[in-house]
């Protein structure tokens, strides 16, 4: 086991759910955290309520591309050195294919996916440098199957397990770890803030989120899975068996998802 204790620690989306769990975690684990988010404010009350008071905040957007090598210069700068970039920046949507906007699909993949692909490639060289390095990537369930009013979320979380399976293999001889974590029904406002037909949020809960697993255990069990060095892991309910329905019973898993209460 690799303990992840007294390690640098960046996280995007820090400024609540599970980003925030993770930073308490953390903190108590008495990691060296870089909080990123597109709310100071937010970050700052994170911040606050840390145990560990070696926590610096670096707000930006992860759709401003053209400065993620000034976000990943700023994020090294801070400790000196960065160990750990846990990307869980992302929004999600509760929307039918077509009845959404385009502009509502490329807003999720430019969020979802680019943002964290130009992070990672601005922090890529910095790991090479090093000889190690772990890339944490938050994706969904929604990453191995699909699910109805999910499209583009889904388009944009499968794109994050292809990008980041090479990226493992391709830096494998730099000692570059890349953890893939599939998070099924977490209680955070992922639903509340998930976006609709014309781009607004949904601004309502839903009932599987909030029976889901809660936020401070979920990030437990990531950061076990980070610590053994696990390629891929599956967090959550039963919700998780769709997965292996998927590979072994996919038709099984189609008309599953049809008669399960989805949005």
């Amino acid at each position: 086991m690799n303990a992840i204790n007294g390690k640098v620690v960046w996280i995007t989306g820090a400024s609540s759910g599970i980003g925030e769990a993770l930073a308490y975690e953390l903190s108590d684990k008495n990691c060296k955290l870089i909080l990123s988010a597109r709310n100071s404010d937010a970050l700052e009350t994170v911040k606050s309520k840390c145990s560990n008071t070696e926590v610096v905040i670096l707000p930006f957007d992860l759709v401003d591309f053209d400065n993620a090598k000034n976000h990943a210069e700023k994020a090294i700068t801070a400790f000196g050195k960065v160990d750990v970039l846990i990307n869980n920046g992302g929004i999600s949507q509760r929307s039918l294919i077509v009845e959404t906007d385009f502009e509502v699909d490329k807003k999720l993949i430019e969020t979802d996916y680019l943002g964290t692909v130009a992070l990672t490639k601005a922090l890529l060289p910095h790991f090479i440098n090093n000889k190690k390095g772990h890339f944490v990537t938050i994706t969904s369930l929604m990453g191995k199957f699909g699910s109805p009013y999910r499209s583009g979320y889904c388009g944009a979380k499968h794109a994050l397990h292809g990008f980041f399976d090479v990226l493992r293999m391709e830096h494998e001889k730099d000692t570059i770890k890349v953890t893939l974590v599939c998070p099924g029904f977490i209680q955070t406002n992922v639903a509340k803030n998930a976006l609709t037909a014309d781009g607004s949020r949904q601004n309502r809960d839903d009932e599987a989120t909030q029976n889901g697993m809660k936020a401070s255990v979920f990030v437990k069990k990531l950061v076990r899975a980070v610590e053994y060095d696990k390629f891929e892991v599956y967090i959550g309910g039963k919700e998780i068996m769709g997965v292996y329905m998927k590979r072994f019973f996919p038709k099984w898993l189609h008309y599953f998802v049809l008669k399960s209460k989805v949005r």
